[in-house]
């Protein structure tokens, strides 16, 4: 009878001594792919990581030279253009006269009255010059003016607004002794005109 009762559990006892020999077999690959999943959850995170950092970045710097180009639109929109005359081949005198007539006109249509009036042709410390004077032509005018404070407010705002290009070097300012509402100027303007 023993062995009747040992042929039932037979079975059994093989299916569970095969179980714990697959067991002894396949538990270090199974340890060792749990192991490789957990490094590689931990790269992959770490990647994503990286990757979210990384779209940021080239977000940032969409951002900022998209700012850039918008900079340089709006200065290439408020840049002035250089004073051109309509004949060429002048000398600097002639070349300046057309944009010099233009700054005379606003001066009078403020009722600002000059006292004298330098000029500097082509001034050999000016950048454009130095850089490219076949190219350029400059006068420094050096001016004294006589104007009420209103009056040379108003020339001043539509100098600003004026359409070619030209440098306020320096403006100097001293109320007239007897009439502090008269203003003695000192103005220095450089006018510029492609040639």
């Amino acid at each position: 009878m023993d062995n009747e009762k040992l042929k039932q559990f037979l079975i059994p006892i093989l299916v569970l001594f095969i179980t714990i020999i697959a067991l002894i077999f396949l538990a270090p690959k199974v340890i060792q792919n749990f192991q490789d999943y957990r490094t590689l959850k931990t790269e992959v995170d770490n990647n994503t990581i990286k990757l979210s950092d990384k779209k940021k970045q080239l977000e940032d710097a969409r951002r900022k030279a998209e700012l850039e180009a918008q900079k340089e639109k709006n200065v290439k929109q408020e840049s002035k253009a250089f004073y051109k005359p309509i004949e060429s081949g002048l000398d600097n005198e002639a070349v300046i006269a057309g944009e010099f007539a233009e700054i005379l006109q606003l001066i009078r249509a403020n009722k600002i009255k000059v006292r004298s009036i330098k000029y500097d042709y082509n001034p050999q410390d000016d950048n454009f010059i130095k850089g490219s004077a076949d190219k350029y032509k400059v006068a420094r005018l050096n001016t004294e003016m006589i104007a009420h404070y209103t009056d040379y407010d108003n020339f001043l705002r539509e100098l600003y607004k004026h359409e070619h290009f030209l440098d306020i070097q320096s403006i100097e300012i001293v109320p007239y002794r007897k009439d502090k509402r008269i203003l003695l100027i000192n103005f220095k303007i450089k006018l510029y005109s492609k040639s």
